[in-house]
């Protein structure tokens, strides 16, 4: 078995700087730090847990990790996480995720916070495994593609969001239907998705592969994507397209009004988000309500819960509304 002093060799330091370190103390260095890190994932050390809770003290700091900060949509879910987090004394320390440098993160949240809140990624089994050795519990807001049983979720039941936003289309007489999703295929954009292709075949419609649009996910690559489209063919094999994200949506929108297609006359556009700016576009974007600040407060209360001992939620159980506006309406015979 693995000690504290292999560690200690392996790191070139002290066993005192070792505990230092899996004891969440703030008197060592940034580099030394990281060089314990290393030495406890390369050397497969686990701490015990139970001794070392007997000695730690809580840092009351949880971090979040962010997408995009610059998106209104996850911005709106840390009002709710940064209202609570005070009201539970506890401070939010945010971070950008980078996949490429998703290693970065055990330096950076390790002995600096109780727990940490995703939004939605998918993390590595070997990061989630480091986390877990330190007893940092792990919520995503978003349940991910990749699921992982110590990482619980908060989430709305997208497949029942997404069965009544294509009824809702379908209704209206749309049978071809695109999707504008993220390219990376571990975001959170692709799990809704996934779940919008279940929810045209649980309505009898079939989705056609030429119908998804892939772009990074911000307003200014949906715009650009579908200006790309447009251009290449003004007859798209679609007469309503749902996007996986609301930015998106306001994106595609821009893009038809710059090349000549009217909405919703040649084009019904839906979000799935409801962030203020898609009651203030022309047309007013039909979208699924996302609950985010309640979500915010869910999010901390059950971070909080398993920072004490509770079991990772998996949740599901928020209610969403689909909010019909003037994006969406009966395709042109």
């Amino acid at each position: 078995m693995v000690t504290r002093d292999d560690v200690a060799r392996h790191a070139g330091v002290s066993v005192a700087v070792v505990s230092y370190v899996v004891n969440n103390k703030n008197n060592v260095r940034e580099e030394t730090r990281r060089k314990v890190l290393q030495a406890i994932e390369e050397l497969g050390y686990n701490p015990n847990m139970a001794a070392r809770s007997l000695k730690t003290k809580k840092t009351n700091q949880i971090g979040v990790l962010f997408n995009n900060l610059g998106n209104s949509f996850e911005t709106g879910i840390s009002l709710g996480l940064e209202q609570r987090a005070r009201q539970h004394d506890q401070s939010l320390i945010f971070q950008t995720y980078v996949p490429s440098e998703e290693h970065k993160l055990k330096a950076i949240f390790t002995g600096r916070t109780d727990g940490l809140i995703l939004m939605g990624q998918s993390l590595k089994p070997e990061t989630i495994e480091h986390f877990s050795k330190f007893g940092i519990p792990l919520l995503s807001v978003m349940k991910p593609v990749h699921e992982h049983a110590y990482m619980g979720s908060i989430d709305i039941p997208w497949f029942a969001a997404m069965c009544e936003l294509v009824e809702h289309l379908k209704s209206l007489g749309h049978r071809q239907i695109g999707f504008m999703a993220n390219t990376v295929h571990d975001h959170y954009h692709h799990a809704r998705f996934l779940l919008f292709r279940q929810a045209m075949e649980a309505a009898g419609l079939e989705f056609q592969q030429q119908s998804l649009l892939q772009s990074g996910g911000t307003l200014e690559s949906a715009y650009e994507r579908m200006s790309r489209r447009i251009q290449a063919s003004p007859e798209l094999p679609f007469t309503a397209i749902v996007c996986a994200g609301d930015l998106m949506a306001i994106g595609v929108l821009s893009a038809c009004k710059d090349c000549g297609l009217s909405v919703p006359a040649d084009l019904s556009i839906a979000g799935c988000e409801d962030i203020l700016m898609t009651s203030h576009t022309t047309p007013t974007l039909t979208t699924i309500h996302y609950p985010r600040k309640e979500i915010g407060y869910k999010a901390v209360d059950a971070i909080m819960a398993q920072i004490n001992g509770a079991d990772a939620p998996a949740d599901t159980g928020f209610g969403y509304e689909l909010i019909v506006r003037h994006s969406t309406a009966k395709p042109k015979q």
